[in-house]
């Protein structure tokens, strides 16, 4: 079968002839229509995940859109080793996947699902969000961070807080669900950004916060923590769910003043910290909420074929790798 192939660690996929999957027990292959390329598969496919398998050649991608052998039509997540998603044929482990919705086309179910998932895991499951309360969406200017703006509106949220550093795609974000924007600038080139940050976030945590969906990591979490200790009220209790680290920063410094002197609960969302049959469900409720509340990502199809040059291209929409 045709496929992106991973020849080692760290190496770009290449599109070649794989092994075709065989069914065994427990195991069903699944006949691939539409795979998003995503941060996750990404980082798998690299050995640098925490989730990573390190198994290689291996086809890369973690989750797709397809039908099985009855004919269903399903979106699928963590197919079995080595069968990736970015293939004409996945294996896929028995209930790790779900039907997908009528009326959601099968790029679009593909490029909502992984980060539909993680903003609703974030908001739903582990913040567990309740109607009318604030929630700030750190890096909102991604695919993910834009599908958390919309999925917080959707969820209850009175009021909803969206960072990040373009100002044009922050604007877009009013009209998804935004109350409020917040740019921010972090490099050596604005020593006084982070200082601006942290002045903008104490005068929106001083009418209230609750809840922060973080996507970036970083300087800017960690602005977002001192923040929250100098303004938030005695006692009040602020939940921060770290997501992801798009701004290629893996640690921060943290005060230990800023957790003695607030109520916040640190806390992490994904893989291992949300346990699969939740995170499914996660995605089966984004993909109904999808038609109903007309949730918006900007996606890219392109040919599987595509996928050596399509790998690191820049590109602000979610591709989604096509199989004929």
């Amino acid at each position: 079968m045709k496929a992106g192939i991973i020849r080692a660690a760290g190496t770009t996929p290449v599109y070649g002839d794989f092994e075709s999957p065989v069914a065994s027990e427990g195991k069903e292959v699944i006949s691939v229509k539409a795979a998003a390329l995503s941060p996750l598969s990404k980082s798998r496919a690299s050995g640098s995940h925490y989730s990573s398998e390190g198994v290689f050649p291996a086809v890369a991608g973690v989750d797709g859109v397809g039908f099985n052998a009855d004919g269903q039509r399903v979106y699928f997540a963590l197919p079995e080793s080595p069968y990736g998603a970015f293939a004409e044929k996945s294996l896929v482990r028995a209930g790790h996947w779900i039907a997908a919705p009528d009326g959601l086309d099968d790029v679009s179910a593909a490029a909502l699902a992984n980060p539909g998932m993680s903003a609703w895991a974030a908001l739903a499951i582990r913040a567990n969000l309740r109607p009318g309360e604030t929630v700030l969406v750190n890096g909102a200017t991604g695919s993910a961070g834009g599908l958390a703006v919309q999925l917080a509106k959707y969820l209850g949220a009175g009021k909803v807080i969206a960072t990040g550093r373009n100002d044009g795609e922050l604007e877009k974000l009013k009209s998804l669900g935004a109350d409020v924007t917040i740019r921010f600038t972090l490099d050596a080139e604005h020593p006084q950004g982070a200082e601006q940050y942290e002045q903008a976030l104490i005068a929106e945590f001083a009418k209230g916060i609750d809840v922060v969906v973080d996507y970036l990591w970083g300087l800017s979490a960690q602005t977002i923590i001192v923040a929250i200790a100098k303004a938030v009220e005695d006692a009040h209790l602020v939940r921060f769910v770290h997501v992801g680290e798009a701004g290629g920063e893996h640690t921060i410094e943290l005060p230990g003043a800023a957790l003695r002197s607030s109520a916040i609960e640190l806390m992490g969302s994904g893989i291992r910290s949300v346990p699969l049959p939740e995170l499914l469900d996660a995605i089966r409720n984004v993909l109904e909420a999808a038609v109903s509340a007309k949730l918006q990502i900007a996606t890219k199809a392109v040919p599987l074929s595509t996928i050596e040059e399509t790998w690191n291209a820049p590109t602000k929409a979610r591709v989604v790798f096509v199989i004929q």
